[in-house]
């Protein structure tokens, strides 16, 4: 080989080793194959949302699941945090408030929002859940609000799912002091709220006692189905008797075995699908800046 073969080659080989020469002559090849000169790609400005709160949010019970699956866009991180049985006082206590703060606290994202939704468990007489409503209840909220702002993410207020139990053709809405307790704090504190009592309630006042079982993880029995025709729906059934036992999971860990029921509380795929999207659309009404990454 002469000493300019030799040179052409070893430079050819430094090309070929830094990804250079490779680089280019691939260009080179696909420009000819009729491919458009390659760029780079934009810096991606991804959002992130955390969703805290109770069991009507959490995975395999609750709604938020199908929201991050069904209507929050790839660009956009979404985390479901929801737990079941928790209410403000016992998610702070038992250390899932912290995990919710550390998320909100990643570096890397835009816009960090925080999705906040108790008062199923809080309105319990379970002695690690309760809370009071007036007084105890809003000033959790107040300082979950607080902590939120403090990591720098942006807090969003939900007022809890309705319940889907009937007395005389109308909804027997529990939950809706709580609610209001919830638009108040929202109010004080210039937090965006997703009024999803108020939307949820509407929906099922409209769905009526019989056709609004189908939003229950199982179907109910014959018995409870009957005396929904009348208008007044029976008093849920313990869990032990509602639950189907073909769920196969575990009994090791937090909280024990997950299993199906019939309730008037927890959601089946098609119930967890209405509420997601009423999420989705008031959520995009309530917080302008994510609309661009909520589908309906």
């Amino acid at each position: 080989m002469t000493r300019k073969a030799w040179v052409a080659a070893a430079i050819a080989a430094a090309l070929m080793g830094t990804g250079a020469g490779t680089s280019a002559w691939a260009q080179d090849a696909n420009t000819s194959k009729g491919r458009t000169v390659r760029t780079d790609a934009e810096k991606l400005a991804a959002d992130k949302i955390v969703l805290v709160g109770d069991s009507t949010m959490a995975p395999m019970s609750g709604w938020a699941s199908m929201f991050c699956a069904h209507h929050v866009k790839s660009s956009t991180a979404c985390l479901n945090l929801g737990r079941g049985g928790r209410s403000t006082r016992s998610y702070r206590q038992e250390g899932s408030w912290d995990l919710a703060l550390a998320e909100a606290r990643v570096p890397g994202y835009r816009r960090t929002f925080v999705l906040i939704q108790f008062g199923h468990n809080d309105q319990s007489s379970v002695a690690e859940r309760w809370t009071e409503m007036d007084s105890e209840f809003p000033a959790n909220l107040r300082r979950m609000v607080e902590d939120v702002r403090q990591a720098g993410a942006v807090p969003v207020l939900l007022t809890p799912l309705t319940r889907r139990d009937f007395v005389k053709g109308r909804l027997n809405n529990t939950l809706e002091p709580w609610a209001a307790k919830v638009r108040a704090v929202a109010a004080a504190l210039k937090v965006p709220l997703v009024d999803l009592n108020a939307a949820s309630a509407a929906a099922v006042q409209e769905m009526g006692p019989v056709r609004s079982m189908a939003l229950a993880q199982t179907a109910p029995n014959g018995t409870e189905r009957h005396q929904a025709g009348t208008g007044t729906t029976l008093k849920a059934r313990p869990a032990a008797e509602a639950r189907l036992p073909d769920v196969p999971t575990t009994p090791d860990g937090p909280r024990g075995q997950f299993q199906r029921k019939f309730d008037y509380t927890h959601l089946g795929d098609e119930g967890a699908e209405l509420f997601a999207g009423l999420v989705a659309r008031d959520l995009a009404r309530a917080v302008p800046e994510l609309r661009s990454q909520i589908a309906p």
